[in-house]
């Protein structure tokens, strides 16, 4: 069997001089760049990018100041973290902002890692993140007021000035057989929209939807696109509704949250 394998080893060689030996084509890492090999995951960096921050664990390595306690198979220096959340920490080093996915679920193990490799400046952007989502997840409120009087007509509010965009988007205020765009006269504000009469004292002037171009010459008509809007987009009727009224319509005030 020794014979055997030591005949083949012969053949291959003579077919293939190279075959069993390293590949030619193989170069050694450039000077300028560095490879860590972090829970099992390798990054190759070019060190500027890595000493950015001076005092730093991965600065410390990079420029030798802190002897490489473990390497891997390759002889890459090996930290024993968090394979998949190291890119975000280097994506921070290359450019100096932090972008995470929205849905991103890993923020408290991107602090700890932050901590561990003494980047200050990525855990104050850590932090301002969190921040901001936390922000984002502040209910939003929607409120639609009826008075039924032709004066004081429909009102919407909404915490959320895209949730009024939305609705504005929706109507579109045709005169003379031209489209002239949501009315301005009803906007209140970014949150608000006070819609005080619909049938325009210029003959042929009316409010209709954009897409289908029904004919909205009501305030019932308007509620009930506003209602179909918010329960559209997510809202939740938090109002309770008098029975004897019949319908959201009917109802004064209608209150939703997000």
């Amino acid at each position: 069997m020794e014979w055997n394998l030591r005949r083949m080893d012969s053949e291959l060689r003579q077919i293939n001089p190279d075959l069993l030996q390293p590949s030619k084509s193989f170069k050694k890492p450039s000077s300028g760049t560095f490879t860590l090999n972090v829970g099992g995951f390798l990054y190759t960096a070019h060190r500027t990018t890595l000493v950015k921050y001076q005092g730093s664990l991965l600065e410390e390595l990079a420029n030798g100041k802190k002897p490489v306690q473990h390497t891997d198979s390759m002889g890459n220096p090996f930290i024993d973290r968090d394979g998949p959340v190291f890119r975000h920490v280097l994506n921070y080093l290359r450019t100096g902002d932090l972008q995470l996915p929205d849905d991103f679920r890993e923020v408290g193990l991107l602090r700890k890692e932050a901590e561990f490799y003494r980047l200050s400046e990525l855990l104050d952007a850590v932090f301002e993140w969190e921040e901001r989502r936390a922000t984002k997840r502040e209910p939003a409120f929607l409120e639609v007021t009826d008075s039924h009087e032709r004066s004081q007509g429909l009102k919407v509010y909404c915490s959320d000035a895209a949730v009024i965009d939305r609705v504005k988007a929706r109507l579109v205020q045709i005169s003379k057989s031209r489209l002239d765009g949501f009315p301005e006269e009803f906007e209140v504000s970014s949150n608000v929209i006070q819609f005080r009469h619909f049938i325009k004292s210029e003959p042929g002037s009316r409010l209709v939807l954009k897409e289908d171009s029904t004919f909205l010459c009501t305030l019932d008509c308007l509620k009930l696109e506003t209602v179909m809007l918010a329960l559209k987009g997510g809202f939740k009727l938090i109002t309770s509704l008098d029975s004897s009224k019949g319908s959201v319509v009917a109802a004064e005030a209608l209150h939703f949250v997000k």
